[in-house]
């Protein structure tokens, strides 16, 4: 790795090897497009669940501040985000971005990483689809068999079907997969204000009393299931009060994880420099406001010591007489968990294309459809890897790798701001994060302290992986990547290899 700092790739390579004619994806994405994907990705479940499990364990009422926390940790990641898109407009994110500044071994092992966040994720939310869908259909009066549909399925079939599809409808274009997202993201929104407007007439002012409720010490986890930060420092997080709103804020911060998927799809906007910011900050901004908004209802609708954990919003509903809304909820969380799908198998696909096509995975993987211009190869095996996942593997607790590999890219990207500023100040940036190097180091540390409050197994889990990236990249990636190549090359011209003059 000595020579980890030669194999930067120049913000200028990076831009010509996407007008390479096998390579060339359309570009067809607005401000618009990207918006309705940040909005597409970050509306799930979290809505529906998170709202009332984190105020009825942790924040009380002031679970609506414990989102405003969680959504100014991500803005500060945004802003590190928005700054790098604008300026380095290519497929990939994280991953492009730490080739451009700390070089290629720590940009593969952001790539190996966002399999975690993305493959990962995509097919544990494919589980979570069916859950709901077979929780629609019994209150239809037609559930499935619990062998076939639901995280105890023997052969998950709907997760299967949900991810097969999401990955046909990416391969035929760009374009028609914002207009499937667009559509879904209007029914998961209108069904979003629907509990907004509704809940409001339900609001019970006695219910907010206390705001926030007193501190309580937290429960001690045990072993590899403590918090990381009680093993290193013998900290123990409390609930409610200050420190409960705070702890909230970690929790629902992942309610938030999707938005810098928004800059995957640089390379098929139409103005990036202009687009990409609009979409990032345009989708936190949005989904930040659904979410307070509805903690707010759920917390007046219901005194929070009574919420559901598993279903606090329909339960809320139900305590004031309104069952029916159980089902629109249901709805809800099914459109919401179908745009993530996709949009996180998208982001996916654009970071191995990227890869491919600096030949750290084989280059054959980055062709792109003559008809369609989307990376069909690698969506292709996206998709069935995904679909895999999520009929065959029992995720449960893995689903935990997502979150820490969501913040350590964002502690990397947060880091790659400041390298690139000082490496390159003459580059162009139609945005650029203020108050550096404050904010940025900031947002590495905010992410941080967020990974180190993760149990301690998921530490261990998350190492494991990195260990095997790394094991992957001296077999393969550093022994085949376009610098080794090149290298070689220049070698023989040279007369350094056998066949030189």
């Amino acid at each position: 790795m000595a020579n980890n700092a030669a194999r930067v790739k120049s913000v200028e390579e990076s831009v010509r090897d996407t007008e390479e004619p096998e390579h060339q994806l359309k570009k067809n994405l607005s401000a618009l497009d990207l918006t309705v994907f940040g909005v597409g990705v970050i509306i799930g479940t979290g809505i529906f669940v998170l709202t009332g499990e984190v105020a009825k364990t942790d924040s009380g009422p002031a679970v609506a501040i414990s989102f405003v926390i969680a959504g100014i940790v991500c803005g500060l990641a945004a802003l590190c985000y928005a700054e790098f898109a604008s300026t380095v407009p290519v497929a990939g994110s994280a991953y492009t971005f730490s080739y451009a500044t700390m070089g290629e071994f720590v940009a593969w092992i952001i790539g190996w990483d966002l399999v975690l966040e993305l493959a990962l994720g995509a097919a544990t939310v494919s589980v979570g689809w069916s859950g709901y869908l077979n929780q629609l259909l019994g209150d239809l009066g037609t559930p499935l068999p619990t062998s076939i549909a639901g995280e105890g399925a023997t052969v998950n079939i709907p997760a299967m079907v949900i991810a097969l599809v999401m990955t046909g409808v990416l391969i035929l274009g760009i374009k028609l997969s914002s207009r499937v997202t667009s559509v879904i993201v209007a029914i998961k929104v209108v069904i979003v204000l629907l509990v907004i407007v509704v809940g409001v007439f339900y609001l019970k002012a006695d219910n907010y009393k206390p705001f926030v409720p007193p501190a309580q010490p937290g429960a001690a986890g045990s072993g590899l299931s403590a918090p990381f930060i009680q093993l290193l420092a013998g900290f123990t997080p409390s609930t409610f009060g200050v420190g409960g709103i705070i702890a909230g804020a970690a929790i629902v911060f992942f309610a938030f994880i999707g938005f810098d998927i928004v800059a995957t799809a640089a390379e098929e906007t139409k103005n990036p420099q202009r687009d990409l910011p609009r979409g990032i900050f345009g989708s936190l901004i949005i989904c930040t406001v659904l979410y307070v908004l509805v903690s707010l209802v759920v917390a007046g609708m219901q005194r929070y010591t009574e919420l559901s954990v598993t279903a606090p919003l329909a339960g809320a509903f139900k305590s004031v007489g309104l069952s029916f809304m159980s089902s629109i909820i249901s709805v809800g969380a099914l459109a919401g968990l179908t745009s993530v799908v996709m949009i996180l198998m998208l982001g996916q696909s654009r970071v191995l294309f990227a890869m491919s096509r600096d030949h750290l995975l084989p280059p054959k993987l980055a062709a792109v459809h003559p008809r369609y211009g989307t990376p069909y190869r690698i969506t292709i095996i996206t998709g069935v890897i995904v679909a895999v996942l999520a009929g065959l593997i029992p995720l449960g607790k893995l689903a935990e790798l997502v979150n820490i590999g969501t913040l350590f890219a964002f502690v990397l990207v947060s880091i790659a701001v400041l390298v690139l500023r000082r490496t390159r100040p003459e580059l162009e940036r139609s945005f650029r994060v203020p108050l550096v190097p404050v904010l940025p180091i900031a947002s590495a540390l905010a992410s941080l302290w967020l990974m180190l409050n993760l149990p301690t197994e998921t530490w261990l889990r998350f190492v494991i992986w990195m260990a095997l990236g790394i094991v992957l990249y001296l077999l393969y990636g550093r022994r085949h990547s376009r610098f080794s190549v090149r290298g070689a090359a220049e070698r023989e011209q040279a007369g350094q290899l056998p066949g030189g003059s």
